[in-house]
């Protein structure tokens, strides 16, 4: 057994209970999972907590929508995040609720303390406040108007409040960002931080609400609710046996200050100033790291129910299994940049990657060892050693090569652990995989089979493919844990758990003993998938999202500059009756029209054809400027422009009259 390498205490933000997680907020669980399965690993007594934040206003609109409390609201959505972390396999040891009791309680003696000290005083707050993220910015901090943090509208809000004094705390922060390096990662975020928020001044933080009640009561004061960043992030202390009193549990001894907080990019000011802020002030220690990692993004725009293109995690697991999605979420996300997923790029990379890289390699390294030896692998010594150099230079002793990079990929995983690269690990670690395929195109087993006096270098072959598969299946389990036990599995079949080594032995090549059997029937761990049969699926599930979605998403239009009433009336629309319509040759867009218009006949040219049958426009009463520059579009001139509208779900209507209007009237 790997050497105890002390306690190791990690969490996740706890998800917003608004509604169901997207496999962009699924993302982060599964990264701190496969984190904590690797410091476990190595040797480390983990204690991983995750969680769901609770109250708040939205929540309290919400439930009144639903038409219920907003407890049985946060009952269920909190039950649906549970269950989503639980079919993603994820190992956390615990998972709080901010409406969970002894939390409740400590947040309001953390209140009232900070109060009775003077880091919290009462107030009143007047500035622009954004619902979906409760918080309040002053007109300064948006951007373009808008939310900085989410992009939506903002509201002016004034009311009593408390607040937490940032400034007093504001050098003691800076002193230690600057002494501890390693504190805010990454290093872009880090300077984000310091340069756009802290540096450039804080200001007291608004920490209690009047304008709703779904929230923890200040003791001392029932007119307010404590504000939902005191709230959800005291959980990191409370989940762990915090007491503001001073009677911690042990646990709470053990494990704080945090080893490490992972979180979004887009909460990071709230952990990396807030939270520090309120520790200093408790008199706590601050967490050793916290890590703002980047996004998952939709491949193809922001993710919607309207318009059914949300990804949910139980969704990809029906399609593709569990660790394929892990494998895709954790090996597709940059280390500082937002990654891309989309049902495209999910079968690329499982048919590369899962299906022929890792799958045929274990399939055939099982089938061989079956069809030339009855399944038993036997370690006998006939190696390549000394088998020089070919014409072009490249060594010809296989066997050292494959043991050089099997033995090395312990250190590089390491050393990108180390710094949170994951992606680069995995990357590491399907290298190994790699080799060993090409190790099997270089030894060509079914060659050496041939020849009875090569079934020694036969047996030897197969037994560097099966140690090394051992080796690189041990490595993966952290982030792919059933792939990695059904692997071990088929390679000891009579005892799997002989094919779990310690961390320390991953280094080592050759431990298996020599004799043991693979199984008799090579199980294979990933299919080939079919583009199309699974875009087609992917199409249903969208459609059955779309047919569910009770919430309207309006367009979202960019803003032109203001005009004038002169600058209108340089306009001229006018009513359109269409005549004759037809396709325009080699142009699979664009329709042509005959549009008469007072007392004349205009040919009009519109890229409408993916939306209307030529038939379907003939005799429309349409809207159509009139004194549109002509142009030609493909070689055909068009007079005008009939005007439309469109949506961002790809729908388009031309604008017709409601009433019979003559051609040629004016529309003003």
């Amino acid at each position: 057994m790997p050497q105890n390498k002390g306690p190791f205490y990690m969490t996740t933000a706890i998800a917003y209970t608004s509604g169901k997680p997207h496999i962009g907020n699924t993302y982060e669980i599964v990264l701190a999972d496969s984190i904590a399965r690797y410091k476990r690993q190595e040797g480390y007594d983990v204690f991983f907590q995750t969680g769901t934040d609770e109250h708040g206003q939205k929540i309290e609109l919400k439930a009144q929508d639903a038409g219920i409390t907003p407890q049985e609201f946060v009952d269920g959505v909190a039950g649906e995040i549970k269950r989503i972390w639980d079919l993603m396999n994820t190992s956390y040891d615990k998972f709080i609720r901010t409406t969970d009791d002894y939390h409740e309680k400590q947040v309001q003696k953390i209140f009232k303390k900070l109060y009775e000290q003077g880091d919290i005083y009462k107030g009143e707050y007047e500035g622009m406040y954004c619902t979906p993220c409760e918080s309040f910015f002053t007109s300064s901090q948006l951007v373009d108007g808008k939310c900085p943090d989410c992009g939506r509208e903002c509201q002016p809000a004034k009311e009593e409040a408390y607040f937490l004094k940032l400034s007093k705390y504001t050098n003691k922060l800076i002193e230690h960002i600057e002494a501890h390096p390693e504190f805010i990662q990454p290093e872009s975020r880090k300077n984000e931080m310091m340069n756009n928020f802290i540096k450039a001044g804080l200001q007291d933080l608004c920490v209690s609400r009047t304008s709703f009640k779904w929230g923890i009561p200040v003791d001392f004061d029932d007119k307010h609710v404590v504000y939902v960043w005191i709230d959800a992030l005291s959980n990191y202390i409370t989940g762990i046996g915090y007491d503001c009193d001073g009677e911690g549990t042990e646990q709470f001894k053990k494990d704080w200050p945090a080893d490490l907080h992972l979180i979004g990019k887009d909460i990071l000011r709230f952990h990396t100033i807030y939270w520090p802020i309120m520790l200093m002030a408790l008199g706590q220690p601050l967490p050793k790291q916290i890590f703002g990692h980047p996004w998952l993004l939709q491949g193809d725009g922001k993710m919607s129910k309207s318009k059914g293109n949300v990804i949910y995690a139980d969704d990809l697991v029906d399609l593709f299994g569990v660790d394929a999605v892990r494998y895709f979420v954790l090996h597709e996300m940059p280390f500082d940049n937002d990654g891309v997923i989309s049902w495209e790029l999910l079968v690329e990379r499982l048919n590369s990657e899962l299906a022929n890289t890792l799958g045929n390699l274990v399939n055939r390294t099982i089938a061989m060892s079956n069809k030339y030896f009855g399944g038993v692998v036997n370690k006998t010594g006939v190696d390549t050693t000394g088998a020089g150099v070919d014409e072009n230079g490249a060594s010809l002793d296989f066997d050292a090569d494959l043991k050089a990079v099997v033995t090395a990929v312990k250190a590089k995983v390491e050393n990108k652990m180390a710094t949170l690269h994951v992606a680069d690990a995995i990357t590491e670690i399907f290298t190994l995989f790699k080799r060993c395929n090409k190790y099997i195109d270089e030894t060509m087993p079914w060659a050496l089979a041939k020849d009875e006096d090569k079934q020694d270098r036969l047996a030897e072959v197969l037994y560097n493919l099966v140690e090394g598969i051992t080796i690189g299946a041990n490595l993966l389990t952290p982030f792919m844990p059933e792939t990695s036990e059904r692997i071990l599995a088929q390679l000891y079949p009579e005892n799997a758990a002989a094919g779990v080594r310690d961390f320390d032995d991953l280094a080592t090549f050759g431990l298996r003993e020599s004799g043991v059997k693979v199984t008799d029937t090579p199980e294979i761990l990933f299919a080939r998938l079919d583009m199309e049969e699974i875009l087609a699926k992917a199409e249903e599930i969208q459609a059955a999202q779309r047919a569910a979605s009770g919430e309207v998403e309006y367009p979202q239009v960019e803003k032109k500059p203001e005009i004038e009433i002169d600058d209108f009336d340089k306009v001229q629309i006018q009513v359109g009756e269409v005549l004759a319509c037809e396709p325009v040759k080699k142009a699979k867009k664009l329709l042509v029209s005959q549009i008469r218009i007072g007392d004349e006949v205009r040919q009009i040219v519109s890229g409408i054809a993916a939306y209307y049958k030529p038939e379907e426009m003939v005799g429309k009463k349409v809207a159509v400027i009139t004194n549109l520059k002509p142009c030609k579009l493909c070689g055909v001139e068009s007079q005008g422009m009939i005007l439309a509208a469109s949506d961002d779900n790809g729908n388009l209507s031309v604008l017709t009259l409601d009433k019979d209007m003559l051609p040629g009237s004016e529309i003003r």
